[in-house]
This record gives structure tokens, sequence and C-alpha cells, in this order.
């Protein structure tokens, strides 16, 4: 199936697999590839020589093309932009809105620059600067999230760029995938579906919890970090969102001091990570203290498999999804089901490519 993104990239297929955190490392990347899917590490938990051995490791395990997730308001982030257009990476996706200098360092290398955004705004500003596309996630997606459903953002977004725009939250079979395309998009991105696949290397426990949820499962807090955040609700998010402020600071202080050990960071390092993430988000000094607990709360559970003790960001299509593919069979499938459901809307004369497909309206 064709479409702008799968020309933009070079993918066989119009799908993405994000970049989340502990979770969308070079196993899965690279499995994502080989599906004919476009693979994104996940970076931020990562230093700099980790992401370098990463990107080594997912090309000596597949040809396919790839993508880097960054953190735009990083303090090092020029220095990983360097390391993905010295090691030959395709795309670089971003969590926030990568400055204008940034998208044109990377695109003057020619890397493809694929921000992720959550309103329309935002989409403009990037498009405006030169980003290649965007990957629109609405407020059914996994992690920091909005509150606009993507039925009512991606149409939005498809209508105010003239780049390609990728479908996040929500998404989990061909049903989706061809309503994505209905509504103009050239593709969609998920995270929780890959998570849940026997090539992720989340330990099974945690799967476990994940394919038990229901719809009603799956919840967003502002308790762990300040920010809304959607995740599976367990007796420890409970804890978190009955604790004071006080103890959640403290808690916070406590992760930060962890992270900066994992990480390798230094406290000036780190402060200034804090005033980036200040600045980008108008975040009050608690909320960006609070920060702090995300990455090693998400490792506790994706890499260390303590549902007890960690947190398990999720979108709600967790509360439906029942099997643990391999990326090759979840991609394989996805895909034939797309196929069917547009030979059973248009016949014979099923268009499967995006370019014959009726426009938007």
């Amino acid at each position: 199936m064709e479409t702008a993104f799968t020309k933009l990239v070079g993918v066989r297929h119009p799908i993405v697999q994000t970049g989340m955190g502990w979770v969308a490392g070079p196993r899965l990347v690279s499995a994502a590839g080989e599906a004919g899917a476009l693979g994104i590490l996940a970076s931020a938990t990562m230093t700099v020589d980790q992401l370098r051995s990463a990107v080594r490791e997912v090309r000596s395990r597949t040809r396919a093309p790839f993508g880097v997730n960054l953190r735009a308001d990083a303090g090092d982030a020029a220095e990983r932009v360097e390391l993905i257009i010295a090691e030959g990476v395709r795309v670089a996706s971003f969590a926030l809105a990568p400055s204008r200098e940034l998208i044109a360092r990377l695109k003057d290398a020619g890397v493809v620059v694929i921000p992720s955004i959550g309103a329309r705004r935002h989409a403009e500003k990037v498009a405006a600067w030169g980003a290649d596309a965007v990957i629109v996630q609405g407020g059914e997606g996994g992690g920091h999230t909005g509150d606009v459903a993507t039925t009512v953002l991606l149409p939005q977004v498809v209508d105010a760029v003239d780049i390609p725009v990728v479908a996040a939250g929500g998404f989990r079979d061909g049903r989706g995938l061809v309503a994505a395309l209905a509504y103009g998009a050239a593709g969609i991105a998920m995270g929780t579906r890959f998570l849940l696949t026997s090539d992720s290397t989340v330990p099974d426990a945690v799967k476990t919890e994940y394919l038990k949820a229901t719809v009603n499962d799956v919840t967003v807090t502002t308790a762990v970090d300040g920010m809304p955040h959607r995740m599976l609700r367990t007796e420890l998010v409970d804890a978190l969102e009955r604790s004071g402020r006080a103890r959640a600071l403290a808690r916070a202080v406590r992760h930060a001091a962890g992270f900066r050990k994992l990480s390798g960071l230094s406290w000036s390092a780190m402060a200034r990570d804090g005033l980036a993430m200040k600045h980008g988000k108008d975040l009050s000094w608690s909320q960006v203290l609070l920060a702090a607990n995300t990455p090693m709360l998400l490792k506790a559970s994706m890499v260390e498999g303590r549902t007890d003790l960690g947190v398990m960001a999720s979108g709600q299509v967790a509360g439906v999804i029942e099997d643990l593919p391999s990326c090759a069979e979840l991609v394989d499938r996805v895909m034939a089901e797309a196929h069917t459901v547009l030979d059973r809307l248009y016949g014979h004369r099923g268009p499967h490519a995006l370019g014959t497909l009726p426009p938007p309206g």
C-alpha cells in the first residue's frame, strides 16, 4: 500500500512503531522494520554513547529504514542530531516541536524530520519550519497526552497542512488504518500495540497486566509528573494520587538522583533540561521536579518487571488487545484486514493506494 508517507521514508507499509522509552530498543525497532513498518528508537532514556550503540545494533539486524526519537528540549539535542546525521539514520522524530534550526540542520543532511504534535497550531508551526511530516496523537494515545480525540484532531491537522500526516492514538488493526486514510492521513502510528508483541522486550508479567486490562482500566493522571499522563490504573497510581504534594516532591528528588546516576548526566545538565522543559511547557518548578518521576517509574515496570513499583503508560486501545503476535504477524494482519475492508467498500475496483482514494470531503 503506497502512500505519501511510505514514499517519503521508504517503507513498504504506512505503519509506524512509535518511540517508547525503555520499550523501543534495537530488537523491537529492527523487527518492525523487517515487517515493513517504520521502527523508531526511543533515545530519551539513553546516553549519547548508548544511542550510538543502539543505532548500530539496529543496522546490524536490518537494512530497513528506521528512525530515532529525540527530546527537542534536551540540553544535548544538537549533539544527538549530529549523531543521527553521522550514522545515516533515515528519520528523526521529536516528542516536542524541534527548533527551526534543528529542522534545518537535519534536512540539509537529508534526514526526514517528523515531529509528533497534539494540536493543529503545533502542526502548522513545524510545517512552516520545514518538517517533512507530522505524527498527530489524539487523547486516546498513551503517555503524555491531550484531551482532544483522534477523530476530532486528525481532520483538523489534515486540513491545515500540506505535508503527510500520520495518525496516532487508538489504532491497532486494519480497520483503523482505513479509517485514518479516509480522514486524509497517510498512515498510522501505534505504540501500545507494538509494545504488546512477542518482539517487545517488556517483561512477561507486565504484558500480562496490559492484556488483563479493560478500556476502563486505562486512566489519565497528573500524579506521576504533574502533567496529563495516560497509563494503566494500578494500586501504585491510586497511591500516588492519594499522596500529598510534599511526599510527591520528596519522591521526585530521589528519582531525579537515580536518573542522574543512570543517565550519566550532571546536576547542571539536568537543571538545564529542567529549565528547557519549564519554558517549553510553561510548567511550575514543582511540575519540573515531579517530571523526574517518569523515567525511573517507567523503567521499574518496562525493564525490571515491577508491576507493583512501576507505572505502565498505555493507550486506551490496551483494553481491546488480547494477544502477543510478532511484529511481522501484526503488520501482515493489519495490512490484510485493510485490503479486505477496502475491497468490501470498493469491490474489485478497490484502491490499494492512498492516491486513488477519494479526497476528504
